[in-house]
């Protein structure tokens, strides 16, 4: 499948305003590139993280998007720029130039393939598909999970990821019931099960999400109906809040930018029973604040506060 691949040219200090933008646009299939990426034996993250040769003072960021060609791109594009330029009026956001290109389907997963490797996150394995015969796992190893990204999000090596991972597998009690909103590629969910869990109901915008996950939980011998997935968004749709039901989870994890939070977490206590876990993370530390006011105005309160590099994970209790 061909798709449109467009490519904003912009800075470090913005890129999360601008992934936010997009994300508020109903685009997910995103790749974000930077010179302050993780290292190649701990980068993965989020799909399409790429560490490129640029100088350590090069403040250079580029944020690809992927369209594929059926809906208006040009309306799209035109709705960007008006909100790309509003956001310049009180950020630097470089140039902000948008470059359009074409891409196979193949040719973007084959060069994700090239830069996501197996790597540890204490001691849980994570191994792609295309690495499984030749990694061997090392002694005090407990859990080997074998995920492949597709073209969905959270591999499991951004900072982000190992943080809401951390903190799942610290509060997570056997048999409890989890929500998983934001899914990707269903990481959070299966550690999740294999740690105990009865069930995962998981959540997501992107239709990209669905052979991910599919795929993942074959190759992590999940048993049907233990993980349930569906499309939509649980801020907004009430047929996504009904399927998903009220006061039934012990715990729900949610790893997205701190703006879309915000948007979630006062639905979120809805869907909790007194007393659960709410997991948060891939927030950049500085704006801690926005996702902890959001909480307590929601009626939760905050348990622990965990960081690692720029980021931070927050866990809150209904």
């Amino acid at each position: 499948m061909q798709w449109n691949k467009y490519t904003i040219h912009t800075t470090y200090g913005a890129e999360e305003a601008v992934n936010g933008l997009l994300l508020d646009l109903g685009i997910s299939s995103i790749e974000i590139e930077d010179r302050k990426l993780p290292s190649p034996e701990m980068s993965g993250g989020l799909f399409g993280d790429v560490v490129p040769d640029w100088d350590a003072s090069d403040n250079h960021a580029v944020i690809s998007f992927y369209t594929d060609g059926e809906g208006n791109d040009e309306e799209l594009l035109k709705e960007i720029r008006e909100k790309l330029s509003a956001l310049g009026q009180y950020l630097d956001i470089g140039t902000a130039e948008i470059v359009k290109d074409t891409t196979r389907e193949e040719d973007w997963i084959d060069r994700w393939k090239e830069h996501f490797h197996s790597f540890y996150i204490d001691d849980i394995l994570i191994v792609p598909g295309w690495e499984e015969e030749e990694t061997v796992p090392k002694e005090g190893t407990s859990l080997v999970l074998h995920i492949d990204p597709g073209t969905a999000f959270g591999t499991g090596a951004h900072e982000s990821t190992r943080l809401a991972i951390r903190a799942i597998r610290k509060y997570l009690k056997k048999g409890d019931r989890v929500l998983d909103i934001g899914t990707g590629s269903g990481i959070l969910g299966i550690v999740a099960l294999k740690s105990g869990a009865s069930s995962v109901f998981g959540t997501d915008l992107d239709e990209n999400t669905l052979p991910a996950i599919e795929e993942n939980l074959m190759k992590n011998e999940i048993p049907d109906g233990s993980f349930e997935m569906i499309l939509g968004d649980i801020a907004k749709s009430e047929m996504v809040q009904e399927k998903a039901g009220y006061d039934a989870y012990d715990l729900c994890c949610a790893n997205i930018i701190a703006e879309i939070l915000c948007d979630i977490t006062p639905q979120v206590p809805a869907h909790l029973k007194k007393g659960g876990i709410y997991v948060t993370s891939g927030i950049l530390t500085e704006k801690e604040d926005l996702v902890i006011q959001s909480a307590l105005a929601s009626g939760m309160s905050v348990v622990e506060i965990l960081h690692e590099g720029e980021w931070s994970g927050i866990v809150f209790k209904r």
